[in-house]
């Protein structure tokens, strides 16, 4: 072996897997030890993946199937709800960054509300650490296991807890409006994905249900000190890939913007715009990139604030990469360096 670090991709088959796999292939430290997929375990990255077929990769297997003595750490990008038994039965001396929504949530109440199933690893639960890198570095740094955010709460909290933490906003009056890629729903066959059903269209779903919303409630709450409960409504946008949140706040936007220039001025990952200028899905395609701009309404007092972010690379993929450079003691810019794609 060369000394990097092992890594095994369980559930290498979806969107978010083949994404870890086109990130890692060229990380310095990390290689690809194993990739798992129970239902095309035999196959080829390159039969499920012509755009991975120049990389040397090892076949695809069941879980079962690991021989856990060849990897060092994992990354889980496996179905809410399968993760949990998955994640229990690994190695304690694996480090895990897992993609799901399984560990991300404090409250097994609070997760049996939003995904319908009870929580089964509760002591598990009690171990993970919230996977936001720019809020939680140092917890994440010493952690076995890290809960990735989901695409949409990055998108949206990367801002927010920055104001709410600086008490900058009513904690009271937050609307978040976000719009997402196809690639968000997953690689599943879905009839509501088809090109027929999203192409030439735009609509709103789970409107007041989706669930991300306890998510987004659970870290608001923590940054502001008190209970908060925000309005969130997802859109699909007829497009692969990206997230647009446009979050409306009563606050002074001047006063936000410069704030979120100090705090972000040092952060790889996060870029704030000059004042009253505001980024596209396009500007950060393909990228660990976050970009945000401040505008003041036009009634006083209020402030809108969009954030950009691909949502298989900053929003999953590239956001676990992100956690597990810092649980390795790496460099968090590590293997992510990759500019935007444009056009």
């Amino acid at each position: 072996m060369t000394g990097k670090t092992r890594v095994a991709i369980l559930g290498a088959s979806g969107y978010t897997g083949a994404e870890l796999v086109r990130l890692i292939a060229r990380h310095p430290a990390m290689e690809i030890a194993v990739l798992t997929a129970d239902r095309k375990a035999g196959q080829s990255m390159a039969d499920v993946f012509p755009h991975l077929a120049i990389l040397d990769l090892p076949p695809l297997v069941a879980i079962d199937d690991v021989d856990w003595d060849a990897v060092d750490a994992v990354f889980c990008a496996l179905p809410h709800a399968t993760t949990q038994k998955v994640i229990a039965g690994l190695p304690e001396r694996l480090r895990v960054v897992d993609l799901s929504a399984d560990f991300r949530l404090d409250d097994p109440a609070v997760y049996e509300k939003w995904y319908g199933l009870p929580h089964t690893e509760t002591e598990l639960q009690k171990q993970a650490v919230y996977g936001l890198p720019e809020f939680y570095r140092d917890k994440v740094k010493d952690a076995r296991l890290v809960a990735n955010t989901g695409c949409y709460v990055a998108t949206a909290l990367i801002p927010l807890i920055a104001i709410l933490q600086a008490g900058l906003a009513d904690p009271d009056w937050i609307i978040i409006d976000a719009k997402s890629g196809v690639s968000g729903a997953g690689r599943s066959a879905k009839e509501a994905n088809l090109f027929a059903e999203i192409s030439e269209g735009f609509h709103a779903y789970a409107v007041a249900a989706h669930r991300h919303t306890g998510e987004i409630d659970q870290e608001l709450s923590k940054a502001a000190g008190r209970p908060v409960m925000a309005s969130f409504t997802p859109h699909l946008l007829p497009q692969n890939r990206g997230i647009l949140a446009t979050t409306y706040l009563k606050g002074e936007a001047d006063a936000i913007h410069a704030h979120l220039e100090k705090r972000f001025a040092d952060e790889a990952f996060v870029h704030v715009l000059p004042y009253g200028k505001t980024p596209a899905t396009r500007h950060v395609r393909g990228s660990n990139h976050c970009m945000i701009g401040v505008v003041a309404d036009r009634q006083p007092g209020r402030t809108i604030v969009v954030s950009v972010l691909d949502n298989l690379v900053k929003g999953a993929s590239g956001q676990a990469i992100q956690n597990m450079n810092l649980m390795l003691g790496l460099p968090e810019t590590t293997g992510l360096e990759q500019l935007p794609l444009f056009p």
